[in-house]
């Protein structure tokens, strides 16, 4: 065990498919003995959540382990951000997008085996408006697909569920929204269904539709539609799996480090990794480099790929 340090592990018990106090015990049992300088907390929503992550960084952990899915880990990320803190991930949640970049094991053990380890790499964050994010950031349809998967899922409804039956809402008004994006010198103007802002560039087509080869390259990826109805945007799809969403002209796939966005609306819904808030615009987009440090398994290269 090379992580000798003290460590805070904070598990959000109201995140993911799995059973989250079935972990905690077997954390306790297995990696904690008595007199371990880790220290196991239990958050069971959002801020307290936030309040824990904060807590540690001001006390003495150099490490801070966060358990639960990529909106977990996203805001302890957050606290951590451009701190000389490290951040350790328990993938606990359904999707764990962030794990999988980072190559990391999503199983319980494998996991552990990756923290205790210690090997750091510098990662990318995204930024807007003052809120971070470590995957992605949009506007349009995607956040009004996760308010209303949350209001069924208050209603009862099981996870997916709840987001199948979203989709259909949401599809079924698609709205569409009015923006001016400002980048590199350059003016777009656009009436989409979505734009969606990542942490450097993701894939867009193939198989792999959705991952990133590399979270240190200092760039946010930007992708939008123009004009694209429901059967454009159902097109779109096929060719993104199918190869040439590229070259569709009303498709727009830019790198940058920076984005302003404005729309006549005063407040927009925004998604940052798979949770939402209202912002008032104009909302200003900006990657800031390296100012992450994270635990990654011995076979990932230098380069966070």
């Amino acid at each position: 065990m090379a992580l000798r340090e003290p460590v805070q592990v904070v598990i959000n018990i109201d995140a993911g498919a799995v059973d989250k106090e079935e972990i905690v015990n077997r954390l306790v049992e297995r990696y904690l003995p008595i007199g371990s300088r880790w220290k196991v907390s239990v958050a069971r929503n959002g801020p307290e959540l936030l309040k824990l992550a904060r807590r540690a960084v001001k006390d003495d952990y150099q490490t801070i382990v966060a358990g639960g899915g990529d909106g977990t880990v996203s805001t302890v990320a957050g606290v951590l951000a451009g701190t000389r803190k490290t951040l350790g991930v328990l993938p606990l949640g359904t999707l764990n997008h962030f794990a999988k970049d980072l190559q990391l094991p999503l199983d319980l053990d494998g996991a552990m085996e990756t923290i205790m380890a210690g090997r750091t790499v510098q990662v990318d964050i995204g930024e807007v408006n003052g809120r971070t994010f470590i995957n992605n950031s949009s506007l349009g349809l995607y956040p009004r697909i996760v308010k209303e998967r949350e209001k069924q899922q208050q209603l009862g409804w099981g996870k997916w569920p709840a987001f199948v039956w979203a989709a259909i809402t949401v599809l079924r008004r698609y709205p569409l929204l009015n923006v001016r994006l400002s980048l590199d010198g350059k003016q777009l103007a656009r009436r989409t269904p979505f734009v969606f802002t990542g942490n450097n560039e993701y894939e867009m087509e193939g198989f792999n539709i959705g991952r990133r080869a590399c979270l240190d390259k200092g760039e946010l990826s930007l992708y939008i539609t123009h004009r694209t109805g429901r059967l454009g945007l159902l097109r779109l799809a096929v060719r993104a799996l199918l190869g040439g969403l590229r070259n569709e002209r009303d498709f727009t796939a830019l790198r940058t480090r920076e984005i302003w966005i404005e729309t006549r609306h005063r407040r927009l819904q925004v998604a940052f990794d798979g949770e939402t808030t209202i912002m008032v615009p104009p909302l200003h987009y900006r990657v800031r480099p390296g100012a992450l440090r994270v635990i990654v398994p011995a076979h990932v290269n230098e380069k966070a790929q």
